[in-house]
């Protein structure tokens, strides 16, 4: 047997899965964190030359470089101290320099991008629709974590995530490439056309165009018959979590609840579970 077919088997691929997802996950803390300071950065800069200003020379600033450092004693964090979900229990959720606590959820995103992972592997088996289910899972959870902690949903994010959704439907890999580029647009226009009636209503906007180009991506991924179950999805969630928010926490009705996680999490379940939510609940609804 080659060492192709041996990783392909389906006792196999999966736990190769997890462990390459959970390394992912890792790289994926690193995307949360540093993409809004590199925008944020870019966007300072732009400004000064719109003033006619020299932009500020600053350290260089990437999903490479610096080295990851604690934020407290900026302490060089190394390789053994950055083995995904290990690392952090060994130090018991502590800085090895200066004892300051380590977000738990650094372990959280490394365990949800090796689960995805390995359900995707097992799921799909060892086919192009498997790494591709990896790679729409891996960027949700990366833009709704972002957009959790900013409110912003990156193009850098939303627009790769929705040219590779056509390449990989190129393929036929979820739904055929007309279905795609159907759901693409559809997303979309949905979205801004909810925006423009609520905000000729209201005179204030409701999402933001990042919304738009999320669902128009996962549009492009599971094709146009997705989005139905998409938005009903996200949309329950986000009012479950809303009302929670008002009556647990006294979230007050005027302050923004970002919608790009809900929208993330209903794309997963969708990709994962949405033919057998279709054929097995909604009638049950209907």
């Amino acid at each position: 047997m080659t060492a192709l077919g041996w990783v392909a088997q389906p006792t196999v691929f999966p736990w190769i899965a997890l462990v390459f997802g959970l390394c992912i996950g890792s790289f994926l803390n690193v995307v949360i964190h540093r993409l809004p300071k590199m925008l944020e950065r870019d966007w300072r800069a732009q400004c000064a030359e719109l003033e006619g200003r020299e932009p500020t020379q600053g350290e260089r600033y990437n999903l490479v470089v610096p080295r990851s450092r604690c934020p407290s004693c900026n302490k060089l964090i190394t390789a053994l101290e950055n083995i995904p979900l290990v690392s952090w229990a060994l130090l018991r959720g502590k800085c090895a320099g200066c004892g300051a606590r380590i977000s738990l959820r650094y372990p959280i995103v490394e365990l949800a991008a090796g689960l995805l992972a390995a359900y995707a592997a097992w799921r799909f088996g060892f086919t192009v629709a498997a790494f591709g289910a990896m790679l729409l899972s891996w960027t949700l959870l990366a833009a709704g974590t972002i957009d959790l902690d900013t409110q912003l949903l990156p193009d850098d994010l939303t627009l790769p995530l929705l040219w590779a959704g056509l390449l990989f439907n190129l393929f036929g890999a979820f739904v055929t490439l007309k279905s795609a580029v159907l759901g693409a647009i559809i997303g979309y226009l949905a979205l801004w056309l909810i925006y423009w009636a609520f905000k000729l209503a209201t005179g204030k906007e409701g999402m933001g165009y990042g919304d738009f180009k999320l669902l128009g991506a996962l549009g492009a991924w599971l094709g146009w018959q997705g989005l139905p179950l998409i938005i009903l999805l996200s949309s329950l969630v986000g009012a479950i979590t809303g009302i929670g928010l008002m009556v647990f926490t006294r979230h007050g009705r005027e302050q923004p609840i970002p919608f790009g996680p809900y929208l993330a999490a209903a794309g997963v379940i969708a990709l994962f579970w949405g033919p057998e939510i279709v054929r097995r609940w909604l009638p049950l609804v209907g």
